[in-house]
């Protein structure tokens, strides 16, 4: 792929660095939610935190996890950093797909169920299907932050033998 223009480098990683910052801010929102739904003894307080968090998960989570995905792809393939040249490279790019994929498959899931028997006048099913998905999440998000500031473990094999190459 053609090199990013230092402009459109600049622009895409402003982009990114802000819907990852979303994320992370809405994970830790959703955290705080799930928190005070798993804790609280007031089932009007259950409800509207569960609702809550599937406002967010159904309207805003998807959306910044796919732009963030994308826009990190647009800059790893745009810039001398390379998608698979430099471990922390394709690290934040696996966990970023893992925890995507996550988010469809089963934090909304589990929120939906919540909602699901709140609604409905029950008690929270499963206080894991509040908690565990953006405790996870927090946790990765925390956790490819460190390694973008970082950028620990150097190259690849493909990327010393791609620097050789080009040496």
């Amino acid at each position: 792929m053609q090199k990013l223009s230092r402009p459109a480098r600049r622009a895409a990683l402003v982009v990114h660095v802000t819907v990852s910052a979303c994320w992370l801010g809405l994970t830790l929102g959703l955290l705080a939610l799930g928190i005070t739904a798993a804790t609280t003894g007031s089932a009007g307080a259950v409800e509207a935190s569960v609702r809550a968090m599937k406002l967010f998960a159904d309207r805003l989570l998807l959306p910044v996890a796919f732009l963030t995905l994308l826009s990190g792809m647009l800059l790893s393939l745009g810039t001398k950093w390379g998608l698979a040249r430099y471990r922390w490279v394709y690290t934040k790019f696996w966990l970023t797909l893992a925890t995507a994929t996550a988010t469809v498959f089963a934090l909304r899931p589990g929120v939906n169920s919540a909602v699901t028997a709140v609604a409905a006048g029950g008690p929270l099913p499963d206080a894991g299907d509040v908690l565990f998905g953006p405790a996870v999440s927090l946790s990765a998000y925390v956790f490819m932050t460190v390694i973008s500031v970082l950028k620990p473990w150097g190259m690849t094999r493909r990327g010393r033998k791609r620097s050789q190459v080009f040496a």
